[in-house]
């Protein structure tokens, strides 16, 4: 029997695109609070069902599919820039692929107007009608209105024609920006990208017994499975210490691990190795927010999908990557790193400084993070995560210091290594630290 919440998701997705939706209309229709209603239209939300947009409220979208997750919608943008619908709101879940500032002559626009495209203009309603004759949106700054032609043509052509109040130098950089933030994400694995799915999934039931773990055992590469109930839902974890010793007519209930850990889809690929390598865990189940097994991802399909993501080209670069291209690697003794003191130089830039123009704390403590993961990748070709870092400042560091960083491997084992980081200004110590970093294993 399904229940009222999924009873409200199957009847948003009856809705045609572009419908608007409520809390209170659905508590109508459906007979249900509006808490209820509240929630699933919250969860509709999340899976890309419907979207709430700001002065026009919520609508039902089309899911967007996950081959498109790094690209940037209409409706997106408007969020972005603040803006308002004056219409072709059916379209606000079309892709944008580029924009164009109509700064040009209508003559000489039409060469740079393609379909999927956003015309970013002012009060031009020559230009708006062409843009929307040829496929691209129309993105109204300062403010202005249009004209109810203008409106009609694009509710034809399913084109959205948005109104901010920004000028068009603000708005092309906040859409540069999302734009660049979006390619950034796209490079980030999630479990819902490797995770193994519910069908292909070895599981265990309440009312298995210890026997059918241990035949499980002998067929499967792995020994930890999950226990669901009669719902599929996660109860506990099984693993072949809890039935050392025990009769194999026992309940598997009776010596499973209860609350065990577990991971969502949205949940970084990087965050869930953590764990695993830390608890040094093979396998964690994957479930939904009701606890809905989906699936399991093990350690060897982390440490496979890090690897390539460290072999991938970045596509927008994070301010770490700034960093860690500025951190220069200026000596190194590869046949001896037990005794040898590699060195890193960098120059403080100006975007890299506070208010007061000295180094800013949080660029000073990815300096230093990036030269232990460089320092362990170099010596013990082994990658690393940061666990702890103690930083101090000893002497302020300025605009235009040339730094230079000396890490030294403290201890080193099979999971963990400590650090002790320096940091000089012309043979002056300015700043240290004491770096504890997880390593991972080597494939």
């Amino acid at each position: 029997m399904t229940t009222k919440h999924d009873q409200i998701l199957t009847y948003i997705e009856t809705l045609p695109v572009g419908e608007r939706i409520s809390v209170r209309l659905i508590a109508k229709n459906l007979q249900v609070s509006e808490g209820t209603a509240y929630r699933a239209i919250k969860e509709a939300e999340n899976i890309g069902l419907v979207s709430t947009i700001q002065r026009v409220g919520t609508i039902r979208i089309e899911r967007k599919m996950k081959e498109h997750f790094e690209k940037l919608t209409y409706g997106e943008i408007v969020k972005i820039i603040e803006g308002d619908i004056l219409g072709g709101i059916d379209g606000l879940d079309k892709v944008l692929n580029k924009f164009v500032i109509g700064a040009m002559k209508e003559d000489a626009m039409l060469r740079y107007i393609t379909p999927g495209s956003l015309m970013i203009v002012g009060n031009r309603i020559g230009a708006q009608r062409l843009a929307l004759e040829n496929g691209a949106a129309v993105l109204i700054t300062g403010g202005f209105d249009t004209t109810e032609e203008i409106v009609e043509l694009a509710n034809q052509a399913k084109l959205p024609v948005i109104r901010t109040t920004y000028d068009s130098f603000t708005v092309a950089t906040l859409i540069n920006r999302a734009m660049t933030d979006q390619l950034i994400k796209k490079d980030i694995m999630l479990v819902g990208d490797i995770f193994t799915n519910v069908e292909k999934t070895i599981y265990l039931n309440s009312e298995d017994t210890v026997a059918d773990y241990r035949k499980l055992n002998d067929e499967s590469r792995h020994s930890r499975f999950p226990i669901v109930n009669k719902k599929m839902r996660l109860i506990g974890i099984v693993t072949a210490k809890d039935v050392v010793g025990k009769p194999d007519n026992l309940s598997i209930e009776r010596v499973m691990t209860k609350d065990p850990s577990y991971v969502k889809t949205h949940m970084s690929v990087a965050s869930v190795g953590h764990l695993m390598i830390w608890d040094g865990l093979e396998v964690m189940p994957v479930v939904k927010d009701d606890l809905t097994l989906i699936g399991i991802i093990s350690r060897q399909d982390v440490m496979k999908a890090m690897q390539l993501a460290q072999r991938q080209p970045q596509v927008g670069d994070t301010i770490a990557d700034q960093i860690a291209e500025q951190l220069e690697l200026t000596s190194e003794n590869p046949d001896d790193w037990h005794s040898a003191i590699p060195a890193f130089k960098f120059k403080v830039t100006p975007q890299m400084t506070n208010s007061v123009g000295t180094i800013s704390f949080g660029v000073l403590s990815e300096l230093v993070a990036s030269a232990s993961q460089r320092t362990l990748l170099a010596y013990q070709k082994r990658n690393a995560v940061i666990e702890q870092m103690n930083l101090h400042y000893f002497k302020m560091i300025q605009l235009e210091s040339e730094l230079e960083i000396r890490p030294r491997v403290l201890e080193i084992g099979r999971r963990s290594s400590k650090l002790d980081i320096e940091v000089f200004i012309e043979n002056t110590l300015v700043a240290k630290a004491i770096v504890i970093c997880q390593l991972m294993e080597r494939t």
